[in-house]
């Protein structure tokens, strides 16, 4: 696993012409942090599981899922935290989720620019057929980020709503119609949930004595209000 060094900045988050739950604009302070350069795979996620004597997420053995590259998925929110403490990292916000996915480019629907999916990949009809693509496989973006709103839902850190019922996550996801997000989209399950299509990749902080001027806004923005 490769942590990425992230810049902070200044974020305008969400999108005007995405979801409801995108809106308002609103700009959000980003700490530098790193982030993982790929979701967590079914071998890194085997070595927590051999590790704890934990039990396999579901469809680990299944086929189309049981690629040692492929993301690890079927983990809740849950496993997701407990594996990021295991490594002594955490869960991205959705506000830094959103940063790093656009890699620089400010205001990109794509983490590669405003190119639709299918212009962007020529194989695109025969992709995430069964199940999620290798981790890795496409180009990264600018920050080297790999598979950025595509094959994978990512859980955040964060709760999607006001109630504290639904976990937020990011990014597209194989099995849907519209496999690959916008930067801006949203989506959001009971953390409790394994399904199918969920995984995660983790981040952790920078040092302040790397960055002794960074403000500390990791933590989770809140639902979108509109």
């Amino acid at each position: 696993m490769t942590l990425v060094p992230i810049p902070g900045g200044r974020l305008l988050m969400g999108s005007l012409d995405g979801r409801r739950d995108e809106r308002p604009l609103r700009e959000v302070e980003i700490a530098p942090f790193r982030l993982a350069s790929t979701q967590v795979s079914n071998e890194e996620f085997d070595a927590f599981v051999k590790a704890t004597g934990r039990p396999e997420p579901p469809f680990r053995r299944e086929p189309g899922f049981d690629d040692p590259r492929q993301p690890v998925v079927g983990v809740s929110w849950l496993d997701a935290r407990e594996y990021c403490d295991f490594i002594g990292a955490r869960l991205p916000s959705e506000a830094e989720w959103e940063w790093a996915a656009r890699g620089g480019r400010i205001g990109a629907r794509y983490p590669w620019g405003d190119e639709t999916p299918r212009e962007r990949y020529v194989d695109y009809g025969g992709l995430w057929s069964r199940g999620p693509e290798p981790v890795g496989r496409h180009a990264s973006n600018d920050w080297g980020l790999f598979e950025m709103c595509e094959n994978v839902h990512e859980w955040c850190a964060g709760w999607y709503d006001a109630e504290e019922t639904r976990r937020a996550s990011r990014g597209g996801s194989w099995r849907h119609q519209i496999k690959v997000s916008t930067c801006s989209a949203r989506s959001s399950i009971p953390p409790e949930f394994r399904y199918a299509d969920y995984g995660f990749r983790v981040a952790s902080n920078v040092p302040r004595s790397v960055y002794p001027a960074a403000v500390d806004t990791s933590g989770d923005v809140g639902p979108a209000r509109t």
